[in-house]
């Protein structure tokens, strides 16, 4: 029988309600098997929700109160960890945090900003001033945090999801912030690439007319479930799991990166452009202007 030594208040709302979860389901003498009963989920799900590794739906959390008797305990809680999550980040986006975690396969496509998994704190500050956010430094700081946390997928041993991404070359061309801050940005992601981590392919400026045109995508393939697309606008996103428009976005990426430079080639022309920020040889705004 589990014993409260067992639950870590120092780990994240996730992984602590999970093992909490536990301890309740163990203490009652439930298996997994038994607990599920009556419910629409199965066994692995109420595993890997024991482990931290998914949020709770709060219909669960309803079933998982009844069978144990705990008064609601775990549907309160649904909330917080769900707040846990979304920390710095949109409610729009809850989903695709969670779909990251379980996730075998990503590919991305960014037409007008780098992508967050890829992205250093210094490009998203420089992204926050763009917008003009009405946000206080420390709520931007949080955001910043929040996004750079993403980034830990890569950060696994077991090397999943696999990540594959296409820049429009101007993201890589055309600074938002100081030169050597781009350079960092530009050899974060050749370091990535060469860690094996990132397939990055480049689609050139004169590429013409090519598929997703219109907008950002990004595509998730897992081992237990359905895949997913997920789009966004500057204050809006949402997910995409009807069978059929995910298979005309596949299609549309597919096509998509084969216009775009191969990997090796990709990987060079970051590298160039890293340097040529390094060395200051991009000119900033202001002389862009004056030159016209």
């Amino acid at each position: 029988m589990a014993t409260r030594k067992e639950i870590d208040g120092s780990a994240g709302v996730p992984q602590f309600y999970g093992k909490e979860l536990r301890y309740k389901r163990e203490e009652a003498g439930l298996t997994l098997e038994r607990l599920v009963e009556g419910s629409f989920y199965g066994i692995t799900f109420l595993s890997e929700i024991e482990h931290g590794k998914r949020s709770m739906p709060v219909d669960l959390a309803r079933h998982v109160d009844r069978r144990l008797g705990t008064d609601g305990f775990f549907e309160r809680r649904c909330g917080e960890a769900r707040e846990a999550r979304l920390k710095g980040h949109t409610p729009y986006f809850g989903r695709v945090l969670e779909a990251e975690q379980r996730a075998t396969t990503i590919g991305e496509w960014a037409p007008t900003a780098l992508p967050g998994l890829l992205q250093t704190a210094p490009y998203m500050r420089a992204l926050f001033r763009g917008e003009w956010t009405p946000e206080l430094p420390e709520q931007i700081e949080t955001k910043i945090t929040g996004r750079l946390a993403r980034a830990e997928l890569f950060a696994k041993d077991h090397g999943k999801p696999e990540y594959a991404v296409v820049l429009h070359e101007s993201l890589v061309r055309l600074s938002v912030m100081p030169g050597p801050e781009m350079a960092e940005q530009l050899d974060h992601i050749a370091a990535l690439v060469k860690r094996g981590r990132v397939f990055a392919q480049i689609l050139p400026w004169n590429s013409g007319p090519h598929p997703l045109m219109l907008g950002n995508a990004m595509l998730l393939d897992f081992n237990d479930a359905p895949p997913l697309v997920y789009v966004e606008s500057q204050h809006h996103g949402h997910t995409v799991d009807d069978p059929r428009l995910v298979k005309q976005y596949r299609r549309s990426y597919d096509l998509l990166r084969a216009a775009a430079m191969p990997l090796d080639a990709s990987l060079a022309l970051i590298e160039d452009a890293a340097e040529e920020f390094r060395n200051g040889k991009h000119p900033d705004r202001l002389q862009r202007r004056d030159l016209a």
